[in-house]
């Protein structure tokens, strides 16, 4: 591990990030299973990524971080996911640190996140309760999803907001909806993570203590009061961007798995390899057909949406739509990807120390469950597109 940590080069840019993914990915391959088995990153992994630079990736430059851009997130995120799925998605989360610093005064910013390489972890829909007290909130509630909990520094928890045992209204009719932070040693984490894919993300459940958790104020936001500039904290949506290079990391990582066991693989009794097969060859085309479709999407309204950004423009109907679209599509993608090259290499997919293809689908399978990956929002994105409603979902946060 440490010939490789001293191969990496210093995080200062998105191309020396970028870099560092890509050195790490045939470590990460050779971890995998362990990873899974831990149910956790485990400390190796973790202090490589931190090495690497993935956990600073929305750090700003004020602070001498390298505020990358999102489309340049999605690139890096996709190579370590290329690596491991797990890692990958905790670098995904992980690197919200940055993010969340720029919903806080400074001053404050800089105490709970004193250093570049912070790591969050933590639910941000509010499923907790919140009640206004002097000096700040006593917090209640139980959570789920705490993505990296083995390993995260700060745990941000979603709640809605209480007065005097009454719900909060904010200004658009909605309750109030306000982000808690607190050290990791603040909550109780639950041995809850026992899944069908993913399992290297550690994502437990998590609650307060018992009792009430005292959280001060300025210890808060809410994702409509940004407080930096800068085109990262524009729209909330931004902790959305970056979790499609997940499944576009997962569904690269199955075709380059299985091209290489066709390479090598023969029919048992003809003897013929099965790359001169054309329904083999028809399969490795159909996987590489659905990716390039899905990826090249993706990166188109994610060029768009950032540029909009950029500009402080805001995105037409059709832009709004193609963003959510493309997100979800990458996820399904990776899905239908995965689960064909596990049809096509046949009976050595189902043995886990042959191929990564039982694993890859599996974790596909499990990221669909998310929400940005779910069909049942098709409707709402149609509505948008048909002018029935131009008002999208506050789940959406676009």
């Amino acid at each position: 591990m440490q010939a490789i940590k001293s191969e990496l080069s210093v995080p200062a840019t998105a191309s020396d990030i970028l870099k560092n993914a890509r050195s790490l990915k045939r470590w990460l391959n050779s971890k995998s299973n362990d990873i899974e088995l831990a149910r956790c990153l485990g400390p190796s992994v973790v202090e490589l990524l931190t090495a690497a630079g993935v956990f600073r990736m929305n750090m700003p430059v004020s602070w001498g971080g390298p505020e990358i851009s999102s489309p340049e997130q999605v690139r890096i995120i996709e190579e370590i996911s290329r690596g491991d799925a797990s890692a990958g998605w905790c670098a995904m989360i992980g690197s919200d640190s940055g993010l969340y610093s720029g919903y806080l005064p400074e001053n404050i910013a800089r105490d709970l996140y004193p250093h570049l390489d912070m790591i969050q972890a933590g639910w941000v829909y509010p499923v907790g309760r919140a009640e206004e007290v002097e000096g700040g909130y006593k917090v209640s509630g139980s959570w789920q999803f705490c993505s990296g909990s083995s390993h995260a520094d700060m745990i941000v928890a979603g709640c809605t907001v209480y007065r005097n045992g009454e719900r909060l209204i904010d200004a658009n009719g909605q309750p109030e909806w306000r982000l808690m932070l607190a050290a990791k040693e603040c909550w109780k984490i639950e041995n809850t993570w026992h899944t069908t894919g993913l399992k290297g993300t550690a994502s437990n459940d998590y609650s307060t203590l018992g009792n009430d958790l005292m959280v001060p104020r300025e210890h808060t936001f809410s994702f409509s009061e940004p407080i930096r500039e800068g085109a990262l904290w524009r729209k909330p949506d931004a902790v959305l961007r970056k979790m499609v290079g997940v499944p576009l990391g997962v569904a690269r990582q199955a075709i380059d798995e299985a091209q290489s066991v066709l390479m090598e693989k023969s029919h048992r009794l003809s003897g013929v390899s099965y790359k001169q097969a054309a329904t083999v060859q028809a399969g490795i085309a159909d996987a590489e057909m659905i990716l390039g479709g899905a990826r090249s999407y993706v990166y188109a309204s994610l060029d768009t949406q950032w540029q909009r950004l950029v500009d402080n423009a805001p995105l037409s109907a059709q832009e709004r739509a193609d963003v959510w679209l493309s997100r979800l599509n990458a996820f399904q993608a990776a899905r239908d990807v995965t689960r064909l090259l596990y049809d096509l290499i046949g009976a050595d997919s189902i043995y886990t120390y042959r191929t990564s293809l039982d694993r890859g689908m599996r974790d596909a399978q499990t990221m669909c469950q998310h929400l940005v990956a779910q069909r049942n929002t098709l409707a709402d994105v149609g509505s948008l597109l048909l002018a029935v409603d131009r008002e999208f979902p506050r789940s959406i946060m676009l």
